[in-house]
């Protein structure tokens, strides 16, 4: 297969967003699930919450492995090995004896689905760098149509009645979505990377913990890391007892909230689909990431007073319609401040760095809502979503205006 895939290439890039439905379709499959999954083994509220965390381990050690090694053996096979590898993963959850094996299968598929940066170094690669934003919106668009197709899924094939047994299905047919996503890498990808001449000099690697510094010196990089930091350790939280929460207030099952994740699917499909890009070419990256998160914070906050289950479903609509238009111009101000030789390694290190926030949030919110209230996680995370607001003050101060 040849290697360098042109820049703005039409086909490169609906193969690329078929490969992130499909994984997402698996993942989104899942997720909904897992606290159910966790019941079935008669886990407390903290084991449920660990499942979240520590597939975020797992992921923060990926990626940055992986985003790097991508970088110098290419996109295509680092793909191949992680969509096979977490096809697997799924397979073996199913048919895990326990909580703690489960805890265990999760931390290796969150290694394995440590391919994020990758597939964002893919996308920069194929893309011109004023169009990012509106293509990373795309690819976010992509990511929204697995998550709203693959919960309703596992809401219906779900019975939780017949215990953990009630849940291999949903698995194996996630497992059946990674294959398929490895064969669609397998069979359509480009490579994007052109290996170096034998006498072309590669650039010396850096020491141990230096790409970290080189980013973080840049005052963009930096402020963008702390925002996504912040705002993904409460979304983290929300995520891991939000079927804990609507079970608790509501008396849901994984049907409805299969079907609440159908509506934030289409509502990220839309907004990140169609708005993100047209918005950032009227108004510019900073002020539609201040506006996501404004959306993230009003949402929150509906949810954590709802007397109602329309209530908390109009805000979790809020919620979702803010991350969508927020966390693609996010990426898209870390790949514009990156030279092109680095782009895999630096979106490496935002996404570990979100599967640090994933690690923790999951964690404090089992215990505030096992120890304070249900909806403390909420509260916490609008309260988490005030500095970020300051922070993209500061970066609309910095950064130029790109609109085209």
């Amino acid at each position: 297969m040849t290697p360098g895939a042109p820049k703005d290439d039409p086909r490169a890039l609906i193969v690329l967003l078929s490969v992130i439905f499909l994984n997402m379709a698996g993942f989104g499959l899942v997720i909904p699930l897992l606290p159910f999954f966790g019941q079935a083994f008669d886990a407390p509220a903290w084991q449920i919450t660990l499942m979240f965390s520590a597939f975020s381990v797992g992921q923060f050690l990926g990626e940055p492995f992986w985003g790097k090694l991508s970088d110098r053996i290419g996109r295509r096979p680092v793909l191949i090995l992680t969509t096979v590898g977490g096809a697997l993963a799924y397979v073996a959850l199913a048919l895990a004896p326990g909580i703690w094996a489960a805890l265990a299968v999760r931390l290796v598929s969150g290694f394995l689905s440590g391919n994020i940066s990758t597939l964002q170094g893919y996308l920069a690669d194929i893309t011109p760098p004023h169009q990012r934003a509106g293509r990373m919106g795309i690819m976010g668009s992509a990511f929204s149509m697995g998550f709203m197709v693959g919960p309703a899924l596992g809401g219906l094939l779900a019975r939780p009645e017949l215990g953990p047994a009630g849940f291999q299905i949903p698995l194996y047919v996630a497992a059946a979505f990674g294959l398929t996503s490895a064969l669609g890498v397998v069979l359509f990808m480009r490579e994007t990377i052109v290996p170096r001449a034998k006498d072309t000099p590669r650039p010396a690697a850096q020491p141990r913990g230096a790409a970290l510094r080189t980013a973080l010196a840049d005052p963009v990089i930096l402020r963008v890391f702390l925002i996504s930091f912040v705002t993904i350790s409460g979304f983290a939280g929300i995520e891991a007892t939000y079927g804990l929460w609507t079970e608790a207030r509501f008396g849901w099952g994984p049907r409805e909230i299969g079907l609440a994740f159908v509506l934030a699917g289409v509502i990220g499909v839309v907004a990140q689909g169609s708005l993100t890009g047209m918005l950032v070419r009227r108004y510019g990256e900073g002020r539609v990431l201040l506006a996501g998160l404004c959306f993230m914070f009003v949402g929150m906050l509906t949810q954590f007073a709802a007397v109602g289950w329309p209530m908390a479903v109009v805000g979790l609509a809020i919620v979702v319609f803010g991350q969508s238009i927020t966390f693609p111009n996010l990426v898209a101000l870390i790949s514009m401040a990156t030279p092109s030789e680095r782009q895999g390694e630096v979106l490496g290190l935002n996404m570990s760095n979100s599967a640090l926030a994933r690690i923790g949030g999951p964690i404090l919110a089992g215990q505030l809502f096992s120890l304070v209230a249900p909806g403390a996680p909420f509260a916490l995370t609008a309260l988490l979503i005030l500095p970020a607001i300051w922070l993209c003050l500061q970066i609309m101060a910095r950064v130029p205006d790109r609109r085209a």
